[in-house]
């Protein structure tokens, strides 16, 4: 995002410039202005401190970079468990995500204008060089026209961009020529075929090398693409046009951002997930500011920035609106339906969304900016990291941080709007966190589980990107950086584009077509610089007072519903009837599933049949109870088969030179120690003799009072507890046969007995897939003695506060949203679900070497994926949804904690309103079914 923030028009304060730049020109003087407001008030975090921070950024960001130069250039990213590098089609797939290699050595050329900012640039003249040398961008490889975009193109741009600058000082870059610039333009001419659609709109994929639609290109036969993906391209395209007079790339990318401004919902003014990119047709219907929506919203402010065309800020005015209107709600920014915005499409949010409070510093809307930051941070304080998903009474969704930056973009964003010190503290919350519990000895690896605190073989190239970069801009002082960052725009990959681009090779018709069916709402423009005795106050503890009542909304909050029935009681009414205190046999609960037009159905085979037919309700407002009974009865029923799982456990290898640094995601199993309620296990590590661990071991006295590795296979995984603990063995790991198995790619499973009486083991067990269990054992290889700790949860990894307490960490967790499965009619099936097609819990097959041997039971470590769903005319719903009835019953503990004045009541619809257009909205929440990062 941009260092640019505001609106129009600070007046004759504005430096003379082209009129394009008002708004970028403006920027500096309103946050200025609104800095001598609250630095008035608020005690500074002083130089010094601010000095070492940013020295400690500095660091990191070498720690990061050189580890990926040493163990993985020229791949394109680092694998920092395994220390080294992740080359496309030599490592397991991970789908969609490794869209973003293109064996054109990501990482250092996303880094390029970062070590310009860090002031490294010696490293940058060098890491150019090597870029000009060793890249090929013509490689038969198929690649996310997005992701290309944004990090490849835009990483090319801003290194261009930093080395002309470079050039002009007159110290570095002497010799550069543009050849940079010359590789973007090739690059843009390889991305330029995905356009080929009758709409405009890209393909979401292209192959480098052959293009999209040739037979030995593998793609072109995608019919769909996020808005995101398809509306963010005008800053890197129209940069590279005006950067070298070939207008081509910014009018494919113009018409592109033309065609989705033509389809957005027009009574909503709202835009779907999913687009047809040949028919236009809206694939999913939910609309948010997180994943799959974000940046388009942020490509449109910003164009107005950087290219002072009018119709861009007036089309992103008619969507905020819209946000602002639908989507906030304060602090939370939920999902709605674009033809029914006042209906949520579902109760959780994800990680992505944490750019938007930057975002809205740029607008100049400060307040709701605040709120969401705040209960951001709050999250953040509660789980080390932002997941990848919470619900909106903040557990965990989904469990992974993939080490993302958007939280630190608007932190940095914030204190340049406010100045205020607090934001500060967060930055140095940061860093801590990163380095406690994401720093391993290659690297940073992403958190596979921000509740266990388990890694993930992965080093985005976006971290060194981006998240180095806001947090060295946050501590730094003007004097620190080389350049003048306000001459600057920030793309989404935090790519630096300069201002002048904005009048030079003005070719491009900049004709306002937004006007002609769009009637602005003035009141768009109230929160725009240069208001600054409205957004501050002269008072310094404004933005305080808006930080503090969402200061414990975290662990105070209650679930969605709980308020409206305390509401009830107030008022005298009955509360609706509970899922979890439902009983078939009550003539009184029968009746009032009557009343909300709830049919119970008492099937042959002993189960019981819930149907609702709205129509058949009493009324409208029993007809959303009986709508939120359903749902919870759906929630109750995935509740009770996940009781039956176990959470997944962490091995932590806290010996020289790792001192707890890398954490494995390791499977529980259903005997033993349970680590949960007992101290965790501290020991080293020995194998096993025989291997196996399906017999007496041959070799006790290396394995008494140690933790015994066992090889999966050839007997029952109990027979294998039994053998090591009579050996005298402290614990055991079991670790997967199954060669290059990694929890990346398969879903753990938890170890089930051997349907006997277990009670006679007592040491905790543990399974590693054979990729975790070959870092153990490659340590001992090179280190002999390895010392490793078994948990719930990862420990603390600073050796000098190895024995503080920890925060706890949230074990409960949710799968997808009861709030995205309605429907007009609607069935649930009350029935045990334990047969192997709904249940994910139940034996699987072993690979041949050890098949009917091993009993596993399989477990979700990150708790995505849910169990299948049917819609139909009357639909069956047995799959997994919110696990709000969880939530429910700790509400019953926590009520006196809980929030009064806090409102999270639903919108009540009127009867025919929620009958209106019933189809469309089965057909969305058919795609919600898909909903993924």
């Amino acid at each position: 995002m941009s260092e640019a923030g505001g609106g129009r028009g600070c007046g004759s304060s504005v430096p003379q410039r082209a009129p394009w730049s008002l708004v970028a020109a403006t920027a500096a003087f309103c946050l200025v202005s609104a800095t001598s407001v609250w630095t008035a008030g608020a005690a500074p975090m002083s130089r010094e401190e601010r000095q070492k921070l940013g020295n400690q950024v500095l660091e990191m960001f070498d720690h990061a970079y050189g580890n990926y130069m040493e163990h993985a250039y020229p791949a394109d990213e680092l694998m920092p468990l395994t220390c080294r590098g992740r080359v496309r089609g030599q490592e397991p797939s991970r789908g969609d995500v490794d869209d973003a290699l293109g064996k054109f050595s990501l990482t250092l050329i996303d880094s390029l204008d970062t070590l310009v900012v860090l002031n490294k640039t010696k490293e940058f003249e060098d890491a150019v060089r090597k870029v000009l040398r060793d890249v090929n961008l013509d490689n038969d490889v198929v690649v996310s026209v997005f992701e290309t975009n944004i990090r490849v193109l835009g990483g090319l741009l801003g290194g261009h961009s930093l080395a002309i600058m470079l050039k002009e000082k007159g110290e570095y870059m002497q010799w550069y020529n543009d050849e940079l610039l010359q590789m973007a333009k090739q690059l843009g001419y390889k991305l330029l075929p995905a356009f080929n659609t009758t709409s405009g709109l890209p393909y979401p994929r292209i192959n480098l090398k052959f293009g999209v639609r040739k037979p030995e290109a593998r793609t072109g036969t995608e019919t769909d693409t996020c808005t995101a993906c398809a509306g963010t391209l005008i800053l890197e395209f129209a940069a590279l046009s005006r950067f070298t007079g070939a207008t081509v790339f910014e009018e494919y990318a113009r018409k592109a951002l033309d065609f989705l401004w033509e389809k957005r919902q027009r009574s909503s003014n709202l835009v779907g997930v999913t687009i047809n990119i040949h028919t236009g047709d809206w694939v999913r219907k939910d609309s948010g500011v997180g994943a799959g929506i974000d940046s388009y919203y942020e490509y449109l402010l910003k164009a107005y920035v950087l290219l002072g065309d009018d119709s861009f800020l007036e089309r992103f005015n008619t969507h905020y609106d819209a946000i602002m209107r639908y989507i906030s709600q304060p602090p939370l920014l939920l999902d709605v339906h674009i033809h029914k915005p006042m209906l949520n499409a579902r109760t959780w949010m994800d990680a992505l969304l944490a750019f938007f409070p930057g975002l809205q510093v740029l607008k100049g809307d400060i307040r709701p900016a605040i709120e969401t930051h705040e209960m951001l941070y709050q999250v953040i304080k509660k789980h080390n990291f932002l997941p990848e998903a919470f619900t909106t009474d903040f557990r965990v969704h989904w469990a992974q941080h993939p080490l993302r930056p958007e939280f630190a973009e608007s932190t940095y964003f914030l204190y340049k709007a406010t100045g205020d010190p607090y934001y500060l503290e967060v930055g140095k919350t940061l860093i801590e966190n990163l380095n406690k519990y994401a720093r391993v000895p290659c690297g940073f690896a992403a958190m596979k589980d921000v509740r266990t605190g388990s890694h993930e073989d992965r080093m985005d190239s976006f971290f060194l990107a981006e998240m180095f970069k806001y947090l060295y801009l946050l501590f730094a002082d003007k004097e620190d950086i080389i350049f003048d960052i306000e001459d600057y725009i920030f793309t989404t990959e935090a790519h630096l584009l300069p201002l002048w681009l904005s009048t030079t090779n003005q070719s491009i018709s900049k004709k306002n077509t937004t006007s002609e069916y769009t009637e602005l709402d003035d009141s768009n423009f109230d929160w725009t610089c240069p208001n600054t005795q409205i957004l501050f106050p002269n008072d310094p503890l404004y933005a305080q007072s808006i930080r503090e009542p969402l200061k414990n909304v975290v662990d105070k909050s209650c679930p969605r519903g709980i308020i409206r029935v305390e509401e009830s009681f107030r008022s005298g009414a009955k509360p609706p009837l509970r899922a979890r205190d439902f009983m078939a046999t009550n003539p009184e609960h029968l009746e009032i599933l009557k009343k909300m037009g709830v049919s119970l159905i008492h099937l042959k085979d002993g189960r019981v049949q819930l149907v609702q037919h709205a129509i058949q309700a009493a009324s409208s407002i029993d007809a959303e109870d009986g709508l939120r009974f359903m749902q919870e009865m759906i929630e109750l029923s995935s509740q009770q088969q996940k009781e039956q799982q176990l959470p997944p456990r962490a091995v932590q290898i806290v010996s020289h030179p790792f001192f707890g640094r890398v954490v494995l995601t390791a499977g529980p199993a259903q005997f033993g120690l349970d680590l949960s309620k007992h101290k965790e296990t501290r020991g080293f590590v020995a194998s096993s003799k025989p291997y196996n661990g399906c017999s007496e071991l041959t070799n006790p006295e290396a394995v008494v009072g140690k933790i015994a590795l066992i090889q999966r296979g050839q007997c029952m995984f109990a027979e294998k507890a039994r053998n090591v603990q009579n050996a005298g063995a402290i614990g055991g790991i079991v670790i997967d046969d199954n060669e290059g198995s990694s929890s990346d790619t398969a879903p753990l499973f938890q170890m089930a007995g051997d349907g006997k009486d277990t009670d006679d083991i007592k040491i905790p067990m543990l399974f590693l897939f054979s990729k975790e269990g070959s870092i153990i054992l490659d340590a001992i290889r090179e280190y002999e003695e390895v010392e490793v700790l078994l948990s719930d949860k990862a420990k603390d990894r600073d050796p000098e506060m190895e024995n503080e307490e920890q925060p706890s960490s949230e074990n409960d967790s949710q799968n997808q949203s009861a709030e995205q499965i309605t429907s007009s009619s609607q069935e649930v099936d009350l029935v045990d679900q334990e047969s192997p097609e709904e249940s994910s819990l139940n034996s699987q097959p072993e690979s041949p070497s050890s098949a009917d041997m091993d009993n596993a039971a399989s477990v979700s470590a990150s708790e995505q994926n849910s169990n299948p769903m049917e819609i139909h005319e009357t639909t069956s719903l047995d799959g997994e949804c919110t696990d709000l009835d969880n939530q429910l019953q700790e509400q019953s503990e926590t009520e006196e904690d809980s929030n009064p004045n806090v409102s999270w009541g639903k919108k009540v619809q009127p009867i025919d309103s929620i009958l209106a257009d019933w189809n469309e909205d089965i057909e969305a929440f058919e795609m919600m079914e898909k909903d993924e990062l």
